[in-house]
């Protein structure tokens, strides 16, 4: 699979990172070598995954390979369909239209975790305050 053409695109959410390549195929989501359905047993997570696929009805028509890094399942899944809708306008520039209304599947999602500050126990919460 590795030595055929295909379309690469680049997904971020929090810190998590996919790098996706899709190929002519048959619908197959492999991800860290993976199937999808063995890391992403939620139903919700498979949905965000495959959403850009069903927007352009070409479910049956790519297979994609994903390596993800970083966050955990929930970030990985927002980063493989950012990830895939970029690599699906790659392949067909006239499907840029489809993705960015009105859902936008090719903007990066820039909320993260606050930081912890100092003199806090979390990014916000404070200890608890006695007046006697």
């Amino acid at each position: 699979m590795s030595d055929q053409q295909y379309y690469y695109g680049t997904g971020r959410r929090k810190t998590a990172v996919a790098r996706v390549r899709l190929y002519p195929g048959n619908g197959a989501i492999v991800v860290n070598g993976k199937p999808m359905e063995e890391l992403f047993p939620r139903d919700e997570h498979r949905r965000i995954i495959t959403a850009p696929l069903e927007r352009l009805g070409r479910e049956q028509r790519f297979s994609a390979q994903v390596k993800c890094e970083g966050g955990g399942v929930s970030g990985w899944a927002d980063a493989i369909r950012m990830g895939i809708a970029r690599a699906l306008v790659a392949a067909d520039p006239n499907a840029k239209p489809m993705l960015k209304r009105p859902t936008n599947m090719l903007t990066r999602d820039s909320r993260m975790k606050e930081r912890k500050k100092a003199g806090l126990k979390r990014a916000r919460k404070a200890p608890q305050f006695t007046k006697r």
